[in-house]
């Protein structure tokens, strides 16, 4: 089968296209023939070694970390799966490999794919699903009646965190492009906030949490409008001393952890905020219910026109980096 491998880590790493064996199967997992597999900056992070600390790889490497697929073997413990049952899947971040013909998934990692969704959106589906249900529902433990912000929230993640955020009786507000307004309120958000002519920091106060999509440089605006008790929740500004005990770490790495988030601890607990990180994993449980949530309100996620295939990885992976794509970039096969 076909596969894009890495051999290294590096910053300026070029990914191969070689004929691979096709993967044999546990009797816990299944063999799925992959349909379309996603583009994320989540493989620019694990190809460069920026997340190496976090989970370390034996090479050669198959990338990719979210595809759709149709399961043509299954493992002889499997037993809510069958051959021929179309699938979408974040993969588990030990064993990560979209990037293939074929990949040989963990069951209890996989979901049917949604009725709505055909496979090229479906892959679009699974990591920013899982990611905001993982935040909403664990980091910030959010509750009916409290209120959400996310800055950045009109993309690819707004589209699944805010109808999940609804399903669970909160107040949405999303900043954005204008030309994202419509298409963000009509996916549920209760208010919308241009940045071209606002500033959300003046517009919003006493909040009760926040997803930050943006990044460092907008970590003191996102605590000053959070209220006491709250909790600022990242994507991207990075892992803390809070993240590090989660997923286990101990020894020097925790230490490394604690020291490299110390500055944004410091002043979340100034303002008697709690600062968490997040790294998304595989749930098929999860995706069972998100999987319900994408059916009962008819979310397709947004997907950039470019079509891809494996043969064209690198220019895929450079246009995430480089590129301003209008949804997920998609690898077909």
């Amino acid at each position: 089968m076909k596969a894009a491998q890495i051999t290294k880590y590096s910053k300026k790493f070029k990914v191969e296209v070689n004929d691979i064996p096709i993967p044999e199967i546990s009797d816990n997992e299944v063999l799925v023939k992959v349909k379309a597999a996603a583009v994320n900056h989540l493989e620019l992070l694990i190809a460069t070694g920026s997340v190496k600390l976090i989970q370390d790889y034996k090479f050669p490497l198959v990338l990719g970390n979210e595809l759709t697929g149709v399961i043509e073997k299954v493992g002889k413990n499997v037993h809510e799966f069958k051959v021929g049952d179309a699938i979408y899947s974040r993969l588990p971040l030990h064993k990560i490999g979209a990037f293939a013909e074929y990949a040989a998934i963990s069951a209890d990692a996989i979901g049917h794919l949604p009725a709505n969704l055909d496979f090229v959106t479906g892959a679009a589906a699974p990591l920013t699903g899982l990611t905001a249900y993982q935040g909403l529902h664990e980091e910030l433990a959010a509750k009916a009646g409290e209120s959400v912000f996310i800055p950045g929230g009109s993309g690819s993640f707004g589209q699944m965190a805010i109808p999940i955020a609804k399903s669970m009786g909160l107040k949405v507000i999303v900043s954005g492009n204008p030309q994202a307004h419509e298409r963000t309120m009509a996916a549920g958000a209760d208010q919308y906030i241009d940045y071209t002519i606002e500033n959300y920091w003046e517009q919003l106060r006493d909040l009760d949490y926040v997803i930050d999509t943006l990044g460092p440089s907008e970590f003191d605006h996102e605590l000053a409008i959070i209220k006491a008790g709250g909790r600022l929740l990242s994507l991207r500004t990075g892992p803390n001393k809070r993240f590090a005990e989660g997923i286990g770490l101990s020894g020097w790495k925790l230490k490394l952890f604690t020291i490299a988030g110390a500055k944004y601890d410091y002043k979340a607990k100034k303002k008697k905020i709690q600062y968490h990180f997040i790294f998304v994993r595989s749930d098929g449980d999860q995706l069972k219910k998100i999987t319900k949530i994408i059916e009962d309100h008819g979310i397709v996620p947004a997907v950039d026109p470019t079509e891809f295939h494996i043969e064209d990885i690198n220019e895929a992976l450079h246009f995430v980096a480089a590129g301003h794509p209008k949804g997920k970039v998609i690898i077909q096969f």
